[in-house]
């Protein structure tokens, strides 16, 4: 069947699939961290093809996106084999304009997997530096296999959002469904998620992704972000391809509660992802950012701090600007709103005009109403 018959083009006033009124879940425990409502930002470091088939550089990755700040570490959890097929016809050849033109599926992927005796020890070490390593499964093989070594969530990558036997498979499991929409129109998103709820699998977070690599800055549309989380009942977070921070950081404020970029040790290095992946320094950079980023949210509130409390004095005020001898009037050259405001509020200026003084009044006086008679 054709993709296209299956396409679905909605437009949603109302969360899907629940009922008016009823909110989706504020928090997800992924490992030993909550994310969601009030919780800093999970920042994953998608480790990828980075490896270079080096399992060495495997763990350098790991403990430099420790020192970098990340929560967790992604790996991707397939062989070329079970993704795709060692054939060479048209349908197999890379050709949408990407970094891997020239490619077939397979040629791509067995340069890029992860070995899978591998992965549980990369999953310990990252445990034992305190971060949490999760992966992308592909097939119901590799479903399997995270579960037998215990991965706390799942990441479904942007073309697998419409396979959905393997997003079932992978919601019956209980565990975190991270989805990201790279290539998704609304009505894989809805089917997606009305997928997991249906196995009844509420833990969903949607990843804002466009799956261009490196994405220009134009294109990435981060504005959706607030607006999936309203539409789909769901956390909603970023998965990042553009290059640099700024992306990632700005979309802390627009909501996203989870932020991915793919991590490499060195650009130079290359790989079929390291062209648009981040050098640690500057993955620390973006993290020190969403951090500060997350303090200047703060909450809504109007209640002003003891600082500004204190700073309000610096303000404006009515003062006595002129002495002035009991009976006088209150005029605009006499009375005047001046900074700082331990006077009346300049609110009562019009209704003090044309009043008398009760007393004698000093220049530079604090007006208050016990000066008028």
């Amino acid at each position: 069947m054709h993709r296209e018959s299956i396409e679905m083009t909605l437009v949603y006033a109302e969360p899907i699939g629940r009922e008016r009124g009823k909110m989706g879940q504020e928090k997800i425990q992924i490992g030993n961290r909550f994310v969601g409502e009030g919780e800093p930002t999970y920042i994953v470091a998608e480790m990828s093809a980075n490896h270079l088939q080096d399992y060495d550089r495997a763990e350098a990755i790991i403990r430099a996106a420790k020192e970098a700040g990340a929560d967790a570490v992604k790996l991707q959890t397939y062989t070329a084999d079970t993704i795709t097929l060692d054939c060479d016809n048209e349908y197999f050849q890379i050709r949408q304009g990407t970094i891997w033109d020239g490619m077939t599926c397979f040629e791509l992927f067995q340069e890029a997997y992860t070995p899978w005796e591998w992965q549980p020890k990369l999953m310990k070490l990252a445990n034992d530096l305190g971060m949490d390593c999760f992966s992308s499964p592909f097939d119901f093989t590799a479903v399997d296999f995270m579960e037998e070594i215990k991965m706390p969530a799942y990441k479904i990558a942007s073309p697998e959002i419409w396979d959905i036997p393997l997003l079932r498979k992978v919601a019956r499991q209980g565990k975190p469904v991270i989805i990201a929409t790279g290539l998704a129109h609304m009505g894989d998103i809805e089917r997606a998620v009305r997928t997991c709820r249906e196995e009844g699998n509420e833990q969903i977070i949607l990843l804002k992704c466009t799956a261009t690599y490196p994405t220009p800055y134009e294109d990435m549309n981060i504005k959706l972000i607030p607006h999936m989380a309203g539409t789909f009942d769901c956390l909603t977070g970023l998965s990042d391809h553009s290059m640099g921070s700024a992306v990632a950081v700005a979309s802390v404020a627009l909501g996203a509660c989870m932020v991915e970029k793919h991590f490499t040790l060195s650009r130079a290095d290359g790989g079929p992802d390291g062209a648009f992946s981040m050098e640690p320094a500057e993955f620390k950079k973006m993290v020190d950012e969403i951090r500060i980023v997350e303090k200047a949210l703060g909450k809504v509130t109007y209640r002003l701090t003891e600082k500004q409390e204190r700073s309000r004095e610096e303000g404006r005020s009515l003062f006595v600007t002129q002495d002035m001898k009991a009976g006088e009037i209150f005029t605009p050259e006499n009375l005047r709103s001046i900074r700082p405001a331990f006077g009346m509020a300049p609110v009562y200026y019009e209704e003090v005009l044309g009043k008398k003084a009760r007393c004698d009044i000093s220049r530079g006086t604090p007006m208050d109403w016990k000066y008028i008679e």
